[in-house]
C-alpha cells in the first residue's frame, strides 16, 4: 500500500515537473520568436495576448492558442500608464486597434501619448499615424505629416542623422537608405495628391521621386496622372519604360496587370476635351510643390549627408512647412 502511494506521489511530482518544463519551454520560444524580453510585466502580457502563442502538450505536439487583441489593448494601456516600454507599447497598441477597426481611437492615442515616447521613436510613430490616416481616409492629415517627414530629411534629422536605418518586413531585416526613404515618402505624397484629384501636384512629386529612386509602381502612378490631364503622348512614354522592363519591379505580376490596364485606357482616349481645364484639382498652387520645383532646379554639389536636392533647402524651410 505504501509503495502504491509513493508511486502515485512520484508520478504526480514527475507530471508537475514535466508540465512546468513544457510551460517554460513555451515561454522561452515565445520570447525568441517575437523578440520580447522575458518577464510578466504589462507589455509582455500584452504581447502574449496580441500574438498567437505555441504551447507543448505531453507528446511535444504544438498547441496553438488564439490571440486576444482586446485583452492585448488593455495590457498595452497598463504598460503605457506604468512606463513599461512605452515606445513599443503605444506603437503596438495602435496597430492592434487598426486591426479591430478602431482607427480613430488609435489616432487619438498616438497623438495624445507620443510625448511620453523617446525622440528615437517619433519617426516610427509618424509612420504609424500615416498608415492610420490612410486607413480612415484622412488625406489632408497624411499630406501634412508626409511634408513634415520630408522636412526632417531636408534638415538632416531623419534616421537620427544616419545615412541608413534598419527596417523589418515579414520578419526579415534590411537596410533602407535616406535616398530610398525620400523616394518612398514622395511616392506616398504623390498618391495622397491623387486622392484629392490634384494631378499636377502629384505629377511633380512623382517626377522628383523617380529622379531619386525610380521604380515601376511610381512610373505607373505618374502615367495615370498624365492620363488624367489628357497628356497621352507623355503618358505613353512613361508607360513604355514599364512595358519594356526598364524599371525595377516591371516584371512583377501586379505591375504587368496595371500596365496593361493603363495601355488599354490610353488606346481608348482620342481627344482632349475643352472641359479639361475646369477639372477639380488640376493646379499646382501648393507652396510645397513650388518649393520642391525650385530646389530641384538649383542642384548643389553634395557637401553633407543630405541628398544634393536638399543641400540648399534651408532657405525654403518655411514654405516646406506649409
Amino acid at each position: 500500500m505504501e509503495s502504491g502511494v509513493k508511486n502515485n506521489t512520484s508520478t504526480s511530482t514527475s507530471t508537475t515537473t514535466s508540465s512546468s518544463s513544457q510551460q517554460k519551454k513555451s515561454e522561452n520560444l515565445f520570447h525568441v520568436i517575437h523578440k520580447v524580453s522575458s518577464g510578466d510585466g504589462p507589455y509582455v502580457r500584452a504581447k502574449h495576448a496580441q500574438m498567437m502563442c505555441f504551447y507543448f502538450d505531453d507528446d511535444d505536439d504544438d498547441q496553438l492558442v488564439e490571440k486576444d487583441p482586446e485583452t492585448a489593448i488593455v495590457w498595452f494601456w497598463k504598460a503605457i500608464n506604468s512606463g513599461d516600454r512605452v515606445d513599443s507599447a503605444l506603437k503596438d497598441m495602435a496597430v492592434v486597434m487598426k486591426q479591430l477597426d478602431r482607427t480613430e481611437e488609435a489616432i487619438e492615442a498616438v497623438k495624445s501619448f507620443r510625448a511620453l515616447c523617446s525622440r528615437h521613436a517619433q519617426e516610427s510613430l509618424d509612420n504609424v499615424l500615416i498608415d492610420l490616416y490612410k486607413k480612415c481616409g484622412k488625406v489632408d492629415e497624411q499630406i501634412v505629416l508626409l511634408k513634415h517627414k520630408l522636412k526632417m530629411i531636408y534638415l538632416g534629422e531623419a534616421f537620427n542623422g544616419k545615412p541608413t536605418k534598419t527596417a523589418r518586413s515579414h520578419g526579415k531585416k534590411f537596410q533602407v537608405s535616406i535616398t530610398q526613404e525620400t523616394s518612398r515618402i514622395l511616392g506616398n505624397l504623390g498618391w495622397a495628391y491623387m486622392q484629392k484629384m490634384n494631378f499636377i501636384a502629384a505629377e511633380v512629386v512623382y517626377r522628383k521621386a523617380q529622379m531619386i529612386d525610380p521604380d515601376a509602381n511610381k512610373a505607373l502612378n505618374l502615367c495615370q496622372c498624365l492620363i488624367k490631364q489628357a497628356r497621352y503622348e507623355e503618358a505613353n512614354l512613361v508607360l513604355q519604360d514599364v512595358l519594356q522592363y526598364k524599371l525595377p519591379g516591371s516584371d512583377e505580376l501586379r505591375s504587368r496587370n496595371r500596365a496593361e490596364e493603363l495601355w488599354f485606357e490610353l488606346e481608348s482616349q482620342q481627344h482632349t476635351g475643352p472641359w479639361l481645364a475646369s477639372l477639380p484639382g488640376l493646379n499646382a498652387e501648393d507652396d510645397f510643390v513650388e518649393a520642391l520645383e525650385r530646389v530641384m532646379n538649383k542642384l548643389a554639389p553634395t557637401r553633407s549627408r543630405r541628398l544634393p536636392i536638399f543641400e540648399e533647402i534651408s532657405q525654403y524651410r518655411d514654405q516646406l512647412a506649409c
